[in-house]
This record gives C-alpha cells, structure tokens and sequence, in this order.
C-alpha cells in the first residue's frame, strides 16, 4: 500500500495520481520516486485504465528534493549520489513514457524537481495564483535529471531564461514559457482538466498509446545515454565545494558564500 502517493481510478478509467505529503509540499522522498516509479509501470500496464492525471495534496503541487534526502547526499559518497540522482531520473522516464495520457493539474507552487514533474505531462494546467522556479543554482547544484523533460517542453531559448537563475516566476510566464498550457483560477482547475480528459475517452486507447509513442520518438532524444549524463552531471556538481557550501548554508538558514546584496 503506498504511503506518499494515492491513486484513485473512476468508472470511465479515469485515474487521479496525487502525490500525498502535504505537511511536506509533497516534496520528493525516497519513497515516494520508488512508489512513483512503481505506479507508473501499474497504470501503464492496466487496460482498464484510459487517461492520468497527476496532481498533488495541499497547497503545493511538488516542492522539489525532500530535505531529508538531501541532507542524507551530503554525508553519501559519489556512488550513493548518483543511485539517488538515478531513482529521481527513472521515474521521470517511467511517467514520461507512459503510454497513457498524463495530464498535469497543477494546483500549487512547484519548484525543482516539481517542474521537472510538470514537464512529464502531455499537457499541465495550473492555478493563476501559483509561483514555479528551477531554484537548484541557488544551492549550488544544477537541474540536471529533470533537464531533459525541461529543454523538451520549453525549448531551449525558452528554458535558458529560467534555467540558470533559480528566479521565481509566476503561472502566466510558466504559460509564456510553455510549461503550463493555461492558467485558471482555483474553482475552474477541475472543469479544465476534464477537459483535456473528455476528448480521450472517445479516442482508441491503442491509437493513442502509438501515438504519444511516435510524438516520443519524433521530439528531442531522452535515451539511456541522455539520463546517463544528466546523473553524472548531478554526481559531479554534488561534489564541488558550491554544492557543500550551498547546501550547508541553506540548512543553517545563512547567506551562501557567493551572495551579493542586490539593491
């Protein structure tokens, strides 16, 4: 029985994934990429099953890296960080390869790894009120396993104006920049989600599958050698001396090292 996620399949064989830690922003633990992952592959797999959709618990869709788990990365060693930075990779792989519909609704705040969630999506809607940001530079670490479900979805032009800075930015240029389809106000997110759900249900699971299958195939490549780099990547910036001083500066709630006064 899983504990951080819930999966909920009506009689039309719509299925609701809710990531369920809400006391936590729904941040991503251990347990959660392992469930995740694990769901994926059950929902693929269930022919009664015709669409997903994806949302979370709370106030926020997903807050990136859980804390816990990121304290443990900085007492693991290399080998540790990079089986970590692979569970994160392969469940995004496993949603992002789906064979069903994954439609995102976005009902909070997500950042890091949240956007990497988003992206996953064949198409996210979100609430007009919340805030994103790819806010690993911050740290001293980089976006690197969501990186390719991110340039995927944005572009490379569009994602390199948020890649890098770790800004905030809201719902209206997460819809400029391609990673939201639209946003609406919080009463109406259930009534745009079904419909995007409505048109599948009349549509040939089957068709669909090599459809998203061909789309897949058509876009940029994510293969094993993309999610390869991108873990080495994550591995090597994890053992700079940024990322210990990031880090250890975030958790003791102190300005890192590089911070310079802005106004």
């Amino acid at each position: 029985m899983p504990k951080t996620i819930t999966i909920e399949t009506d009689a039309r064989g719509v299925a609701t994934l809710t990531l369920a830690r809400p006391d936590k922003h729904n941040a991503l633990s251990a347990q959660m990429l392992a469930e995740l992952t694990q769901a994926a592959d059950a929902l693929g797999r269930d022919d009664a099953v015709r669409v997903v959709v994806l949302t979370g618990a709370g106030k926020s869709f997903c807050a990136g890296g859980d804390l816990a788990w990121m304290r443990e990365q900085m007492q693991a060693d290399a080998d540790t960080r990079a089986r970590e930075a692979g569970k994160l990779a392969h469940m995004l792989q496993a949603l992002n390869t789906l064979p069903k519909p994954l439609i995102g609704a976005v009902q909070g705040n997500a950042f890091g790894g949240g956007v990497g969630m988003a992206c996953v999506c064949d198409i996210a809607i979100g609430v007009d009120h919340l805030k994103m940001g790819l806010t690993e530079t911050r740290l001293g670490i980089i976006p690197a396993t969501i990186g390719p479900y991110v340039l995927a979805r944005m572009g490379e032009g569009r994602a390199r104006q948020v890649f890098m800075s770790s800004r905030l930015f809201d719902a209206a240029e997460a819809v400029r920049l391609g990673l939201l389809a639209r946003a609406v106000p919080a009463p109406d997110l259930a009534s745009a989600i079904e419909a995007e759900v409505a048109p599948y249900l009349a549509c040939a699971p089957g068709a669909v599958a090599s459809a998203k299958a061909l789309a897949r195939a058509l876009g940029p490549r994510i293969d094993a050698d993309t999610i390869a780099m991108t873990i080495d990547a994550l591995k090597a910036r994890w053992e700079t001396d940024e990322a210990r001083d990031g880090i250890s500066a975030f958790f003791d709630k102190r300005p890192a090292p590089w911070v310079r006064d802005h106004s």
